[in-house]
C-alpha cells in the first residue's frame, strides 16, 4: 500500500528516493483539504488569475481546465489547477453563499444539522424539573427588536398560577401575578 486510505496521501516508502517530493505531495494534499473553505460552487469556468489557495467546487458543465471534474474540489497550487475527489461525508464552507454542504451520494449537497431542543438550560448553575430555565447572575437583559418587548407568562387553566416570586435565601417574600383565577393580581 503506497497511500493512505481516507485521503490517498503518499507514504514514503523504505529505499525511495527524494523523500522529500512524497512529503511536500502530501502536504500539498492536505493544505488543500483541511478546513475546506471553497470560494463558490457555481464559478463554472476557472477564473483567470486566481491566487494561490483559492478553491473550488467544481460544477456540473465546468470547461476548460475543469472539464469532466465534476463535483472535484479545484484548488490553485504552485501555478495550476490540482483536483482533489471528495469523499463521502466531506464537509466544505461555500463563502459566496454561507453554507455548509455535505458530500453525500455521490454530490454535494446542504449539510443539515439535527439540532438537540434540551428540556432544561442552566447558565452559570444547574436547571432541575421545576426550573428548567435556571440563571445564576448580576443581572438579566432582555431587550427588545422592533416596537417593544413582552415577557409572557402563560397559565394552562383559570385554577393555575402565573406569578414573578420576589425571594430572600431562597424563600419567597413577595409574589406579583395571577394565583388561582384570571381576575385578581395578587
Amino acid at each position: 500500500m503506497d497511500k493512505t486510505d481516507n485521503l490517498s496521501l503518499p507514504y514514503i516508502l523504505p529505499s525511495q528516493a527524494q523523500k522529500h517530493v512524497t512529503h511536500n505531495e502530501a502536504i500539498r494534499a492536505l493544505d488543500a483539504m483541511l478546513h475546506l473553505a471553497v470560494l463558490s460552487r457555481a464559478v463554472a469556468n476557472p477564473p483567470e488569475n486566481p491566487a494561490g489557495g483559492d478553491r473550488y467546487i467544481v460544477p456540473p458543465g465546468a470547461t476548460g481546465d475543469w472539464s469532466a471534474k465534476e463535483t472535484s474540489v479545484a484548488a490553485w497550487q504552485d501555478g495550476a489547477w490540482a483536483f482533489y475527489a471528495p469523499r463521502e461525508g466531506w464537509l466544505a464552507h461555500v463563502l459566496d453563499e454561507n453554507r455548509i454542504l455535505v458530500f453525500k451520494a455521490g454530490s454535494w449537497s446542504p449539510a443539515a444539522f439535527a439540532v438537540a431542543i434540551p428540556d432544561q438550560v442552566g447558565i452559570n448553575t444547574s436547571a432541575d424539573a421545576t426550573n428548567r430555565l435556571a440563571v445564576a447572575s448580576p443581572a438579566s437583559l432582555f431587550t427588545n427588536e422592533g416596537a417593544g418587548h413582552q415577557i409572557k407568562i402563560n397559565k394552562a387553566a383559570t385554577a393555575h398560577t402565573a406569578s414573578l416570586l420576589y425571594q430572600t435565601a431562597w424563600s419567597a417574600r413577595a409574589e406579583l401575578g395571577l394565583a388561582g383565577n384570571d381576575g385578581n393580581l395578587c
